[in-house]
């Protein structure tokens, strides 16, 4: 870069040619030093007041390409945005490893269809060994009741056993009873009177004895009784862990809940997953719709359900009918605690417009998520749409 320098008045008036970085080029006036012009502070304020006027005219040009509309539109008002989709994680239950992934990435799937499997030698291992635990619990239940059976027989004979005592008893006493009288008539030595009431006694303590072995007798009953109980539920808890392990097995084989494409293999043959660990990500296909932005002043007279005409931008020649199924309740792109009327012009809210389901399962194999393209939203139900906007759909 080159300047001229202009030589001050007491040197003679020789142009000296200097490079900008101070070396003195092509003359004779090797002492003159080297002054750069600089801007002045009106030249300053003059560049930012042309700089913000062309910043703002750039914010109108995009303003009205954004949102403007032709005299043809009136009544309408559009915004860009892209085609999404309901994303679903198919993820197991517990953890272990992938055996088998049965689908590719961008597959469309069925609701039902199987799409992996887990590796379930150790859940068939577990199922084995409840099994065996049940059969032992069973085994046990029976077991109790043989006890049962056994005490139930074992009091019915105590029983009889206190019926043939309490007979002898009162036979002894009745012996007894004779004896005396004898013994008071002096027929009978007195020595056969006390013979007479050793057997009454001895008879008494038989009584006894035998009605102590009927209260074992159902003591040993009400513990058979409780082995039972205890053996039954031991077979159930068995039962139900079998139950249990048999629906982690069910579980291990991984299924589409819906119809849709295959998004994502998160995880591959081989590899361990933890608990609720994702193996796949699918995409609803029967729940699609288009999320884009518009302004505070057109957003406040949007309702829910009102048409919405959606092309894209890698299919212009079609137009898409849809509904808008949501409208956000904040605002984006501001803080929450703008206040000016200037502010709250630059609020933009969130718009999703839904493509209706019987559209979608008509062309499911055809629906692709990630398309950019504009949505146009009919504010007043009685204005017409434009030709260029009336429903046009591929064959």
């Amino acid at each position: 870069m080159w300047m001229e320098v202009t030589p001050r008045v007491d040197e003679p008036s020789n142009i000296a040619w200097h490079r900008d970085d101070g070396m003195f080029l092509g003359s004779r006036l090797a002492t003159h030093r080297v002054r750069k012009t600089t801007m002045t502070e009106q030249q300053k304020k003059w560049f930012l007041r042309s700089a913000a006027v062309l910043v703002t005219g750039v914010i109108a040009v995009f303003a009205w390409q954004r949102y403007g509309l032709d005299k043809k539109d009136v009544g309408l008002v559009s915004g860009n945005g892209r085609i999404e989709a309901v994303e679903i994680d198919i993820a197991t239950k517990i953890a272990g490893r992938v055996k088998e992934i049965l689908v590719r990435e961008g597959e469309f799937v069925t609701s039902g269809q199987e799409v992996a499997r887990m590796d379930t030698d150790v859940l068939n291992a577990q199922r084995r060994q409840a099994e065996a635990q049940l059969q032992q619990a069973r085994s046990a239940v029976e077991g109790a009741r043989s006890q049962l059976a056994q005490r139930e027989s074992e009091k019915a004979a105590a029983q009889a056993a206190v019926t043939q005592r309490e007979v002898e008893l009162d036979s002894a006493k009745k012996q007894l009873s004779r004896t005396l009288k004898l013994v008071e008539d002096s027929y009978v030595a007195r020595k056969e009177a006390d013979d007479d009431r050793a057997r009454v006694d001895s008879a008494q303590a038989a009584v006894s004895a035998a009605r102590a072995h009927v209260a074992a007798a159902e003591a040993g009953i009400a513990s058979a009784r409780s082995q039972i109980e205890g053996a039954q539920s031991s077979a159930a808890a068995a039962k139900a862990n079998i139950e249990r392990i048999q629906a982690d097995i069910v579980d291990a084989t991984l299924k589409a809940p819906r119809d849709g494409r295959v998004q994502y293999r998160v995880a591959e043959p081989g590899e361990v997953v933890a608990a609720g660990g994702r193996v796949l990500n699918l995409i609803d296909l029967s729940d699609v719709y288009m999320t884009f932005f518009l302004p505070t002043a057109v957003a406040g007279r949007i309702a829910l359900g009102a048409e919405v005409r959606l092309v894209l931008d890698a299919a212009p020649e079609y137009v898409l009918p849809a509904r808008v199924s949501f409208v956000a309740s904040e605002a984006q792109f501001t803080p929450k605690t703008v206040e000016t009327a200037s502010e709250r012009e630059k609020l933009m809210f969130r718009i999703r417009a839904q493509i209706p389901t019987e559209l979608l399962r008509k062309h499911i194999t055809k629906v692709k998520t990630g398309l950019p393209g504009m949505a146009y939203v009919r504010l007043d139900a009685n204005t017409e749409w434009p030709a260029r906007l009336q429903v046009k759909l591929p064959e």
